[in-house]
């Protein structure tokens, strides 16, 4: 391809619109440390989520395209052997083997996949038919379980159905920003810099950060709430309890559009302000401000992320954000409403699959009976195909792995070997893997150590797809750059895996294009209605949010908000309010361990650095791992900044440069997630952090463990 495409960055679920060119082959050409050209990269500004705007992940994305590839299948009989390469024929009849002798001897619940946000939205809906439809297990799960979990389950809970209810716009319109477990700064910079140009200019907006670190988000907030750690839940029941006293509720709103209110009220009258302060670590005096800010603005807008999410309470504390715009009405109206920012570019499109193991496409569950049904009609599978119990988690595939219930283990597009909780743990139960495979781009990678079968995955660049971002904008993404030797799209190698497998009539498409049209008429009627999209109408007309049924006129692309008529996906139609108590920690700090870790992004890296650990300007700009404390702790610990300790939980441990700072609550301690063993020595985070996770979301409480600090002297 010769001319500029349009497309969207793979990076976060903020789904920034890009342009990219081809290298000018009349001019001095740009190449990255290998020497190979690389594609220029700008905003694209008629995106609407981004308006042109980009940060540095997005402006050197390209940087990576050539470096560290898997460019053929590799294949070992045991871990302790040296990979040999083999052909894809080769390869698809280990799988197509393998698969048959686990149905054989386990059944078909020892077969997993284990995917990610990574993936378009065709390769989700693919692995989805093979999986839940034609094998008929629902083991397949996604590493949104690591991020986005409780999100899907608090909006379910509250709303009867998944997708975050605002828009972009909304952070332009709104009087109030509450932000709550997210450093959007950083880790979502566009959404920020969208709400801080806003910000700016308009004097009567605030914002509220609620966060234990002094982030860059925090930094410029009117308010900034530092909390201690699990004590969310305390803060919104305590802002709750504010509102009822003083009396500032929508009580039409309640009283028509809202179920549960009276024993949320029974909760929430147990939080006065003394002993929610008390709790949280705060003053009264910024308790009752932040209640103000809220009652006294018309719109409020609420965003969250990992903070709260990564919970063994996560559904918890996102219902309890909910219930805030509940009691205030301060939904389904511009400027207003809870607000999800998802980690991965399309998660979002993996929710709108199927893609996590309670759920089917078009935001449907296995656990309904009409749901199944329906699936089993549209894909012309026998009545009762879909299995009726919800897939193992990843959590639970690695449990399996160790009790032997787990027979072939599929990884694609994800590094479990950093982003795990419990690394030590996850490290040992792979490898009793009696068969990885690892569908990967990128070469090598921590969990390539522990793979049997390598499959070269074909990334953002070399693939047609779709990704959907956090305001439930869908964007396509064409094909640019030829595909890295024998690298394939996701989609293609599981629909092939499902043909030799003998489901040939389940998997005859050509191209992506006919995949994405038999996927959007399953969410045709569905909360997640993209039925009237295709391939070619985004191409031609650009991003559209949806929903977007069938018959829909493209000219109208964006400004979709959910819940403008108060009617929600409830069986009386009504949203619902939640009544929980606060549990605190899962691990809380103790005398052995007495401080709190928690763990996050930085602005730069991506994840677990497969890709941005290649890319020369962001290694320059996090060269290495570190801890931040603060500096009441380093006196009594006798540290200075670069000094090394050793960081010590009951699972694991690491070693981290300190970096002593104001901007971290004493007793705390931050390490960021990205350095796995090839990037740095003994400095995974998660090698710390532990599996206990949320009841509902089986999402892990990845945000917090309790450990010991120790100076190193070596």
């Amino acid at each position: 391809m010769n001319k500029k495409v349009t497309t969207v960055c793979p990076y976060c679920g903020v789904g920034c619109g890009l342009e990219v060119s081809p290298p000018s082959s009349g001019k001095t050409l740009n190449c990255d440390s290998l020497g190979n050209p690389i594609w220029k990269v700008m905003g694209d500004r008629t995106h609407p989520s981004s308006l042109g705007k980009v940060c540095v992940k997005g402006a050197t994305v390209t940087e990576a395209m050539h470096k560290s590839r898997l460019e053929y299948p590799l294949y070992r009989e045991t871990l302790e052997q040296e990979f040999r390469q083999i052909s894809w024929e080769e390869a698809y009849t280990l799988i197509v083997d393998r698969i048959n002798t686990v149905r054989d001897t386990m059944g078909v619940d020892g077969i997993c996949i284990y995917g990610s946000g990574q993936f378009q939205t065709e390769d989700y809906y693919i692995a989805q038919k093979l999986m839940k439809g034609c094998l008929g297990t629902n083991n397949f799960d996604a590493n949104s379980r690591l991020c986005m979990s409780s999100a899907v389950s608090g909006y379910i809970g509250s709303f009867g159905s998944d997708g975050p209810p605002c828009t972009y716009e909304d952070l332009e319109l709104t009087d109030c920003a509450f932000l709550v477990g997210t450093n959007t700064a950083e880790c979502h910079p566009i959404v920020f810099n969208r709400f801080r140009a806003y910000h700016k200019k308009n004097d009567h907006v605030k914002l509220i950060v609620v966060d234990p670190r002094g982030t860059a988000t925090a930094e410029v907030a009117d308010l900034h709430l530092a909390i201690n750690p699990g004590t969310d839940i305390d803060l919104f029941n305590g802002i709750a309890y504010l509102l009822l006293q003083w009396n500032l509720l929508d009580h039409d709103f309640i009283d028509h559009h809202t179920n549960n209110f009276t024993q949320f009220k029974e909760v929430i009258l147990q939080y006065p302000p003394h002993i929610v302060a008390e709790k949280c670590g705060i003053s009264i005096e910024h308790l009752e401000t932040c209640a103000r800010y809220w009652a006294e603005s018309e719109k409020v807008l609420s965003l969250w992320s990992m903070g709260l999410n990564q919970s063994s309470e996560g559904t918890a504390k996102v219902r309890g954000l909910i219930n805030l715009h509940l009691m205030t009405g301060k939904i389904g109206k511009e400027g207003s409403g809870a607000f999800s920012l998802t980690g991965q570019p399309n998660a979002m499109g993996g929710r709108e699959a199927g893609g996590l193991a309670q759920l089917l496409p078009g935001y449907r569950s296995v656990l309904n009976p009409q749901h199944r049904q329906e699936v089993e009609q549209l894909w012309g599978l026998p009545l009762g195909s879909i299995d009726d119990k919800v897939g193992k988690t990843v959590w639970e595939m690695i449990t399996g792995l160790e009790t032997e219930e787990v027979g072939l283990f599929w990884i694609a597009a994800t590094n479990p070997v950093v982003s795990m909780p419990d690394l030590e743990r996850t490290k040992k139960a792979l490898l009793k893997s009696p068969f990885t495979v690892y569908q990967e781009a990128y070469y090598p990678t921590e969990t390539s150590h522990y793979a049997h079968l390598l499959l070269p995955g074909a990334q953002w660049s070399e693939k047609a797809g779709t990704m959907t971002n956090s305001e439930r904008v869908v964007t396509y993404c064409p094909q640019f750059n030829p595909a890295q030797t024998q690298a394939k799209p996701d989609w293609e190698i599981f629909a092939e895996v499902g043909r030799r497998l003998g489901f040939e009539q389940y998997f005859n498409f050509e191209n992506a294009s006919q995949v994405y049209r038999e996927f959007v008429s399953l969410t045709k009627n569905r909360p997640c209605d993209v039925s009237g999209l295709s391939h070619e109408l985004l191409a031609e007309y650009g991003a559209i949010q949806w929903p977007f049924p069938e018959g829909s006129n493209p000219e109208h692309r964006y400004g979709r908000r959910l819940y403008t008529d108060l009617k929600f996906h409830t069986d009386n139609g009504k949203a619902n309010f939640s009544a929980y108590h606060s549990r605190g920690l899962a691990e809380p700090p103790n005398p052995d361990y007495p401080f709190v870790l928690t763990v996050g992004r930085l602005y730069g890296h991506w994840h677990t650095m497969t890709r941005t650990g290649r890319i020369d300007k962001i290694v320059k700009m996090h060269p290495e791992p570190f801890i931040e404390i603060h500096p009441k702790d380093a006196q009594q610990l006798n540290l200075q900044d670069n000094d090394f300790v050793k960081v010590e939980s009951i699972r694991g441990e690491g070693k981290f440069k300190v970096k002593i700072t104001r901007s971290i609550s004493p007793k705390t301690v931050f390490v960021p997630m990205h350095w796995g063993f090839l990037w740095a020595d003994n400095a995974e985070a998660n090698s710390l952090t532990h599996s206990e996770a949320c009841p509902i979301s089986k999402q892990p409480e990845l945000k917090a463990c309790a450990v010991k600090i120790m100076k190193d002297e070596e």
